[in-house]
Order: C-alpha cells, then sequence, then structure tokens
C-alpha cells in the first residue's frame, strides 16, 4: 500500500510526548492544604489522599466502559463532601495539584520531541492532541506549553473536557471536523495500544504505535497478544523525521 504524507498528525499527550517521573499525589494534596480557608473535621492531607486513591478506584468500571471525570469535579467532591473551603478557585487548585504532584522537568520530555515537532512546522504538517485525561483540556494546554513553549498545536483535546474516552471515535471525529480533514489524511502516534492504535484506526486514521523511552519514563509494557503486525511502531521521533523525509 502506498504511504502518503499526512496533512495532520495528532499524538497523544502522558507516554507520547512527555512522561510524569516522580508521581506524587500526597505532595500535591499537601500543596493544596497550603490554601485550605476552612477545614472544620481537622483532615489531614494523608486521609484526603487516600479518599482521593479510593474514589479513583471505583470509578474504573466507568472508565473501563468509555466515561471520564475532571479532577475539578473530583477535587470539589473531595473537598465539599469533607466540609473544606478553599481560598483559591478550582481551576487554580487543579493547577497546583497537578504542579505538585508530577513536577515538570526535562526529564518529562521524551527524546527528540522538540526536533521533530520543530522539523513537522517547518513543513507545514499541521499538528493537535487528543489525550485520555482527567485534568481539564485548559490545564493540559498550559502544562504542554510550560515545556514546549512554541508547540504548533491548533488544538489540544482532554478527554475529560468531553466525557468520553479513546477508543471512541468521536473524539477522533471531533478532531477531523476540527481540522476540516479526511481520516486518511491524517495521522496518529499513541502508546497504549487498546486505546490509540485501536480508536485511531476504528475512526479510519493511520496509526502508530510509539514506544519510546524517556530517562524519567515508566517502562513499556510488553506489547499486547494479537498485536497487529501492520501497525507501525516508532520508538524514537528521528523515524518519523526520516519516514516523512523519504515521502517528500
Amino acid at each position: 500500500m502506498t504511504v502518503r504524507r499526512p496533512k495532520m498528525i495528532l499524538f497523544d499527550y502522558g507516554g507520547t510526548l512527555l512522561c510524569e517521573p516522580g508521581w506524587d499525589m500526597l505532595r500535591g494534596e499537601k500543596a493544596l492544604f497550603e490554601h485550605i480557608e476552612a477545614n472544620p473535621h481537622h483532615y489531614t492531607p494523608e486521609e484526603l489522599c487516600a479518599w482521593e486513591q479510593a474514589y479513583f478506584r471505583s470509578l474504573q468500571p466507568v472508565r473501563d466502559a468509555g466515561a471520564e471525570l475532571t479532577e475539578i469535579q473530583m477535587l470539589r467532591l473531595k473537598y465539599e463532601l469533607h466540609g473544606i473551603t478553599l481560598s483559591i478557585s478550582y481551576e487554580e487548585a487543579e493547577s497546583v495539584f497537578w504542579d505538585h504532584t508530577a513536577p515538570l522537568s526535562e526529564k518529562c520530555l521524551y527524546p527528540h520531541v522538540r526536533e521533530m515537532l520543530d522539523w513537522l512546522n517547518v513543513r507545514g504538517i499541521r499538528m493537535g492532541v487528543i489525550s485520555n485525561i482527567g485534568w481539564t483540556g485548559a490545564a493540559l494546554r498550559r502544562r504542554i506549553g510550560a515545556l514546549l513553549p512554541n508547540h504548533p498545536f491548533e488544538f489540544i483535546l482532554a478527554s475529560s473536557d468531553y466525557g468520553l474516552r479513546k477508543p471512541d471515535s468521536r473524539l477522533f471525529q471531533v478532531a477531523l471536523e476540527k481540522a476540516a480533514l479526511k481520516p486518511e489524511e491524517v495521522w496518529f502516534f499513541g502508546d497504549t495500544y487498546d486505546t490509540d492504535v485501536k480508536g485511531a484506526r476504528g475512526a479510519g486514521l493511520k496509526a502508530f504505535f510509539y514506544q519510546g523511552r524517556a530517562d524519567g519514563g515508566m517502562p513499556r509494557k510488553p506489547v499486547p497478544e494479537g498485536f497487529e503486525t501492520d501497525v507501525p511502531v516508532i520508538t524514537d521521533w528521528t523515524a518519523l523525521i526520516e519516514l516523512l523525509s523519504s515521502l517528500e
């Protein structure tokens, strides 16, 4: 089959563009406690962190069914259920919590990601992001912008803003509508086979399985049983540059 240069490339976020080493929700909870206005029942950061982790686990069947909640909803429920009020908005609280739970550093970037994005931008290949994530799209855009300040993404779609998760084809269809492109004109790169690869292929996009490593990244899971061997695997972003160069 002839491979044609895409008009647009879409990327997953976590595990594809950036990773989040040193994840520690208790650290995030302690940072938010600096902004507590009232805590009448004297809850500790440890108690509230444990509550959120348990509640999140209870939501797994809902998430497995394809639904997504926002971290802002989680924070609001957690604090108001426990009688706690904050001195900052929940939008601000989301950023404080995320930034302290998973601090940003150069270790968050996958190798050659800046080089790859610059290369695509210079050649007029449009770009966007579709992420399965509980953080809001506004928070995700801010976080990506912090490490990739000159990023060329036309849009950054967070599943929580739409209430559903990949592999639901409607997330990909939203992206296609925003881009005014046909599925065959768009490539998608993601690191999770069941959601990213199957979701993109189900929506008619050409899908690539990203399996690169970063200094601070978690080890990759084994390639799933039944992996479709016609799905290209990318382990370094320079390989994408080489592939597209061969199509010029």
